[in-house]
């Protein structure tokens, strides 16, 4: 089990990153070895050191050349490079619940996978929610769906005067965003 988490030949996609741009990143941030190892192998929970060395691999990913070590300011920056919200990392509090559905498959899940009697923990610490008494599904992320609390990341590809707006729609004023430069809602 252990040999898939020190070569990069074990990666083969991640996140729409290929299996080079992985094996080079995993490369640049050795201390990544240890900590998927550790978390891995002992999985008590992510501790915060864990979080910030996967957080870096995951920004390294997106931006070879960034500085930061903040995910969600990485995000921001890719953001406003890209303007498209599927070309950048998942939020801190989303990764840290898909790291903790990771670390439950890996290290308690497939760590026991030849016992008899597995022990595994609850699945509801870590990262799933009980739907009913046979149903579990990802609990995605602790915050707010984004359409609901930032309704300014709406935007509509509109030319001017289309009256399909889809800004009108969602009863929004265009913003900065939208293709139309607010021009829908002057009509």
């Amino acid at each position: 089990m252990f040999h898939a988490l020190t070569g990069c030949d074990t990666v083969s996609f991640f996140a729409g990153r290929g299996k080079t741009t992985a094996c080079e990143v995993w490369t640049a941030l050795p201390e990544l070895t240890q900590v998927l190892i550790d978390v891995t192998t002992a999985p008590a929970q992510v501790d915060e050191d864990a979080t910030q060395t996967i957080e870096r691999f995951i920004i390294l990913l997106n931006d070879m050349t960034s500085t930061s070590t903040d995910v969600n300011k990485a995000r921001c920056k890719l953001f406003a490079m890209k303007n498209n919200v599927q070309l950048i990392p998942p939020t801190s509090a989303a990764l840290k619940r898909h790291v903790l559905r990771a670390v439950y498959q890996g290290g308690h899940v497939w760590g026991q996978a030849l016992l008899p009697a597995p022990a595994l923990p609850s699945t509801t610490d870590w990262g799933w929610v009980k739907m009913s008494e046979q149903t579990y599904e990802p609990h995605w992320t602790t915050l707010p769906e984004a359409s609901e609390v930032c309704q300014e990341l709406v935007s509509c590809k509109c030319q001017k005067g289309w009256t399909k707006c889809k800004c009108k729609k969602a009863k929004l004023e265009c913003t900065q965003l939208c293709a139309c430069d607010g021009e829908c809602c002057k009509n």
